[in-house]
């Protein structure tokens, strides 16, 4: 009898060791490993257009023949303008701009004299404007010129501070419906088209289709960008 219970007991014991833990209820089974994090999308790249100066030499531009115009040349990262008798300045003579539906935007440094430190000479439809910062004395900045009336008539004319030996960032949008200009964070033009006749101001004529231009003042310009807008 003894003999029989004691093989009953091994029998027992060897089926327990057969199924292991399987139907043991003080084991955890191992969970599943979780799956690996899909990796993140990269940010979609900001579009910042063409680069119309490389930092290295003119390219493209060219000095505008104004007569009495300062010298132009390239130094330390900068298309540097020299002070004329007059008007001094570039020429955009590379692939034809855009006409509307785009954004320029160019840095620029008032290094000495007394008037504007940066014209803009860009196209507007069918036509060309001009913009100016710190001219007539060197705080007027605005448009020239809006239904024949150059940037100190008409209603694009504020008066700015503009401090020596201080880049600013400019940035002019042209769309069909209106031209914006921000000087840095500042939006300081915001002219709506309709019913308006846009013309450049006539003595920086030699500059179109795109220019840079200064007025007795040494200018420095750099980062000189072209985007098409959609």
């Amino acid at each position: 009898m003894i003999l029989r219970a004691s093989l009953l007991l091994t029998i027992l014991a060897a089926a327990a060791g057969a199924s292991g833990c399987a139907d043991c209820c003080c084991c955890t089974p191992e969970k599943p490993a979780a799956a690996a994090p899909a990796p993140a999308s990269a940010a979609p790249k900001k579009d910042e257009g063409k680069s119309l100066f490389d930092g290295k030499t003119l390219g493209a531009w060219k000095p505008v023949d104004f007569g009495g115009e300062g010298a132009v040349k390239v130094a330390d990262g900068s298309i540097r303008v020299e002070m004329g008798s007059t008007l001094s300045g570039i020429q955009w003579a590379g692939e034809a701009p855009p006409r509307t539906n785009y954004e320029l935007s160019v840095e620029a440094m008032k290094v000495d004299g007394s008037d504007f430190f940066l014209g803009i000479v860009f196209p507007v439809g069918k036509e060309h404007c001009s913009f100016v910062a710190g001219g007539w004395g060197g705080g007027v900045t605005g448009l020239s010129s809006v239904d024949h009336m150059n940037a100190s008539e008409n209603e694009t004319a504020t008066d700015q501070t503009y401090k020596k030996n201080q880049w600013y960032t400019f940035r002019l949008i042209v769309t069909p419906e209106k031209i914006e200009v921000w000087w840095d964070a500042k939006q300081v033009i915001n002219l709506e088209l309709a019913n308006r006749q846009i013309s450049v101001h006539p003595a920086v004529e030699s500059a179109v289709p795109l220019g840079l231009t200064n007025y007795q003042t040494t200018s420095l310009f750099r980062n000189i960008r072209l985007k098409k807008l959609k």
